[in-house]
């Protein structure tokens, strides 16, 4: 039987790629950057999946610094302890060096953890600030590369200069970094595209339109689609009840909701006695559960049946402003929330009113609920909003059980970041 054997070259960008990471796990840049002008900062150890983001972090573990001391890692070292802070530095710059050098922020190792992750479990605080802002520049350069696609798709008339430009994005120009010994380095364009937080999650969520076919399974503790994704579950009700006191603070509101779900939140708006009661809600089988309930029946609610996309605009044609509004859709992604307060809110919202949104943004992992909350708040302030934070406390929900017969954790995180947006000024 005949095998296939490494070719020189495949052989050299193996031992290239292990230096690469052993200079990122010392924190070596003097090593590193010569390194990295014909190497990768996102090779990856074939045993632990670490990129050399993860080596830089892990090496500021502190038991792997006490095993240094001792010996047990690399030879004879001294035993004079490392000061945190110097370790922690050290790695800081070795980061930033590699994210200069086009190092993905969220590649994922054997534990299925970001750089950002395994910084977080360790403790490491300043360095997970580093890749939470790394991420927030990745996420805001797709969102910008996003709304250059649709201006492309907009303007057939500069259809030449836009394909130059385009290609150029594609295939990646040819960039210089200067060193900070005054190097001049020629940067290859990376094969990889920039992830975004989304692409680490599991891809188990349907589009609005195939989920607005499918039937759903309603509990009094949660609602299904049908590949049992959870829509909502009663696990959110203290966020809904909070969220309702803040947007709704005294009777007699006009107020607007957009996706009715379990009805949690809309039976907390109507405890604030609203003067109307505008619910917006696409989803046949909730409709029907909708009438069942009265809903329809309510002293000053309206329910408009379909998509928000084509509701709103009809209640701005007619000047129905609302002193609340509220937004929790399933099955559409952050693009959805930031056309609606980008192009809507201005027309709904009366300019003492207030508007709020289920924060769920990222949140089957940490790091990206931190990133997207960064990115949401300039988003918002972009679109003419500011937005004040309220941090609630959510409880383990997997010992709880509350995952039990649901597709996907769409929530792992301990802490609820409650928006509420108002107009700047």
């Amino acid at each position: 039987m005949e095998y296939d054997t490494p070719s020189a070259s495949d052989q050299d960008a193996a031992i290239q790629g292990q230096l690469i990471l052993l200079a990122a796990s010392h924190h070596d840049l003097e090593s590193l950057r010569p390194l990295l002008r014909t190497g990768s900062a996102n090779v990856q150890n074939p045993e632990t999946g670490f990129t050399p983001l993860h080596a830089a972090i892990a090496a500021c573990d502190p038991l792997r610094r006490e095993k240094q001391a001792n010996g047990v890692y690399n030879g004879d070292h001294s035993t004079e302890s490392i000061a945190k802070e110097d370790i922690e530095g050290s790695a800081g710059e070795t980061i930033k060096l590699l994210l200069q050098r086009g190092a993905i922020w969220n590649d994922v190792d054997k534990n299925d953890e970001t750089p950002g992750c395994l910084a977080l479990r360790l403790g490491l605080r300043e360095l997970y600030n580093i890749m939470v802002d790394a991420g927030v520049r990745a996420e805001m350069l797709l969102n910008r590369l996003d709304e250059y696609q649709m201006l492309k798709d907009q303007n057939s008339a500069d259809e030449a200069g836009e394909d130059a430009i385009s290609d150029q994005i594609g295939q990646g120009i040819d960039a210089t970094v200067t060193d900070e010994d005054g190097t001049e380095n020629p940067q290859k364009p990376t094969e990889q595209e920039p992830q975004s937080s989304s692409e680490i999650q599991p891809d188990t969520i349907p589009n609005t339109s195939s989920y607005l076919r499918s039937p759903v399974s309603l509990s009094p503790s949660r609602l299904l689609d049908s590949s049992a994704n959870g829509v909502m579950m009663s696990w959110e009700t203290p966020l809904m009840r909070r969220t309702a006191e803040l947007l709704c603070p005294e009777p007699g509101f006009k107020i607007l909701n957009i996706g009715h779900g379990m009805g949690i939140i809309d039976d907390f708006f109507q405890t604030k006695s609203p003067s109307q009661h505008h619910i917006i809600e696409a989803h046949p089988s909730v409709l029907s559960q909708m009438r069942d309930n009265g809903w329809y029946d309510k002293p000053g609610v309206t329910v408009h049946e379909g998509k928000w996309q084509d509701i709103c605009p009809k209640l701005i044609e007619q000047e129905i402003m609302f002193d609340a509004i509220y937004f929790d859709t399933f099955a559409e992604d952050y693009n959805a929330l930031r056309t609606f307060f980008s192009d809507l809110v201005l027309g709904l919202l009366d300019e003492k009113g207030s508007w709020g949104f289920f924060n769920g943004l990222g949140a089957d992992r940490q790091i990206c609920y931190d990133v997207y909350a960064k990115v949401v708040e300039m988003d918002l302030f972009e679109a003419g909003f500011e937005v004040e934070w309220e941090d609630l406390e959510v409880p383990d929900l997997e010992q709880e059980g509350e995952w039990e017969g649901v597709r996907r954790k769409y929530w792992v995180c301990r802490q609820y970041k409650l928006p509420i947006c108002r107009f700047t000024g």
